[in-house]
C-alpha cells in the first residue's frame, strides 16, 4: 500500500481484491483486475459461477453467510460487490476486517426500492410519482391514485423483469385480474407502484468516485429493453449537449451525496417533455456499460478496480461509439427447446464485432449468456452492426 495526499491508503497491484458475487460482472471485473496485477477472491453460492474460472479462489456460500463473508475479507485487502443482494450482516462482517466499497449504509438504501426512492426524493433528486404498497388493497388504491397505467415492482430482489408487473396498458383487460396478477408478481410482499411516464428514451449514467474524493462521470448510454430485459445499449446516447450535461451532473450529485466509494449506475428516464427522472440505482458494474470496453480508454471494470483501490481514476471520454447486444439463453435453444449452437462464426464476420461469453453452462430462456459488441463511426452505426451480427446467430 501507499498513502495519498488525503491519507487514505492506496491499494497497489499485487494486493488481493475480494468480490461479493461471481457472476458475469464479477468475472469481467476479475479479468480487468488480473490484467492490472491484482489477485482476486470471490464469494458466490454457485460452485460453477462464471468468475470461478478466472479467479485465484472462490468461496461457495450464500449472501447471508456472515462467517464466510469474514473469511473472504481475511484473505483480501479490500472487498467490493457485483450484486445487491448481500445481507447487512455479511457486509458488516467483512467491513470489520477490511474496507468494503461501496459500503453497507449505501447498499442498505439501494437494495430496497422503497427506501431508495424515498432517499432520492428526500434529497431533492427527480423521481416519478410512486406509492409504497404492503397489501393488495394498498396496491389497488395506488393504481387508482396514479391514474391507472403503472409499473409494480417488488421492494427487494427482482432483476431483468422478475418481481415486476404492469397494469392499465390493455384497455380490454380486467382491472381486478391485472391488480391481482401484479400483486402475485411482487411475491405478495412489499413493493412500489410507479406511475407510467411518457418516454423519449431510457438512459443510464455511470459515475466513479474514489475514497480520496476524485470523481469521473461517463457519458450517458442509450438503452433499449425488450420484455423488461436490456436488448442493446450504445455509448454515447444521442442527447443534446444540455441534456447530456444535466444527466452527468445529476449522477455526480447522487454519488457525492452518498459519499460513494466505487462505481454507481444511475438509470434515468428522458420524458417527452424534456425532463430527466431517476429510475433506479445500481452500486456495481452495469449491463449498459459493457460497451465502455470498446468506447472508452477505461472500461467500467478497470474503473471499479481503480476506485476501490483508491488509484487515480481513468479517462472516461468516448474514443469511438460502441454498442452491445445481449445474448440470452434462448439463442442456445431451438423452437422446440432442444439445444443448438449459435452461429458465432457467421456473426463474427461482421466488421468490428467481438464476442463476449460468460462460461455459463445452463442456457435457459431469458438468462444472459454473453454479449456482442461493435464499434461504429456513429452510435447509430454501432447499433446497426451489433444487431446485424446478432441476427446472424
Amino acid at each position: 500500500m501507499s498513502n495519498t495526499p488525503h491519507s487514505t491508503p492506496r491499494i497497489l497491484p499485487g494486493a488481493t481484491i475480494g468480490i461479493f458475487g461471481g457472476g458475469q460482472l464479477g468475472r469481467m471485473t476479475a479479468m480487468a483486475a488480473r490484467g492490472m496485477g491484482y489477485r482476486i477472491q470471490v464469494l458466490d453460492p454457485d460452485p460453477a459461477c462464471p468468475a470461478r474460472f478466472v479467479v485465484d479462489g472462490c468461496i461457495e456460500a450464500g449472501w447471508d453467510d456472515s462467517r464466510e463473508a469474514a473469511n473472504l475479507a481475511r484473505g483480501c485487502d479490500v472487498v467490493t460487490l457485483e450484486i445487491e443482494q448481500i445481507s447487512m450482516a455479511s457486509m458488516d462482517a467483512a467491513a470489520s476486517l477490511v474496507p468494503v466499497r461501496p459500503g453497507g449504509a449505501m447498499l442498505g438504501i439501494i437494495q430496497d426500492r422503497v427506501a431508495q426512492k424515498d432517499w432520492l426524493r428526500r434529497n431533492g433528486f427527480p423521481v416519478g410519482d410512486y406509492r409504497a404498497v404492503r397489501s393488495l388493497d394498498e396496491l389497488r388504491a395506488a393504481i387508482a391514485e396514479l391514474g391507472g397505467q403503472c409499473f409494480c415492482k417488488s421492494a427487494t430482489g427482482g432483476y431483468d423483469g422478475r418481481g415486476q408487473g404492469k397494469v392499465g396498458f390493455d384497455a380490454t383487460a380486467d382491472k381486478e385480474a391485472e391488480a391481482r396478477g401484479a400483486w402475485q408478481a411482487l411475491g405478495e410482499g412489499p413493493g412500489v407502484v410507479e406511475k407510467a411516464v411518457a418516454l423519449e428514451r431510457e438512459i443510464s449514467v455511470l459515475v466513479a468516485r474514489s475514497p480520496a474524493g476524485e470523481v469521473k462521470v461517463y457519458p450517458a448510454a442509450w438503452n433499449h429493453h425488450e420484455q423488461q430485459i436490456l436488448a442493446w445499449s450504445v455509448l454515447p446516447a444521442p442527447l443534446t449537449d444540455s441534456l447530456a450535461t444535466q444527466a452527468r451532473d445529476l449522477a455526480a450529485s447522487i454519488a457525492d451525496t452518498f459519499q460513494l466509494e466505487g462505481i454507481l449506475a444511475v438509470e434515468m428516464f428522458c420524458t417527452t417533455s424534456g425532463e430527466l427522472l431517476v429510475n433506479e440505482l445500481a452500486p456495481r458494474p452495469h449491463n449498459s456499460y459493457h460497451a465502455s470496453e470498446r468506447a472508452c480508454p477505461t472500461s467500467q471494470f478497470e474503473q471499479l478496480v481503480r476506485a476501490v483501490c483508491n488509484l487515480p481514476l481513468g479517462d472516461v471520454e468516448i474514443v469511438q461509439p460502441a454498442a452491445i447486444a445481449n445474448l440470452l439463453g434462448d439463442l442456445w435453444l431451438d423452437a422446440n427447446g432442444a439445444p443448438r449452437e449459435p452461429h458465432f462464426d457467421v456473426a463474427l464476420a461482421v466488421p468490428g464485432v467481438r464476442l463476449h461469453l460468460y462460461e455459463k453452462h445452463r442456457p435457459r430462456k431469458g438468462r444472459k449468456m454473453g454479449h456482442l459488441s461493435a464499434t461504429g463511426r456513429t452510435p447509430e452505426e454501432a447499433v446497426e452492426l451489433v444487431q446485424r451480427a446478432k441476427m446472424l446467430l
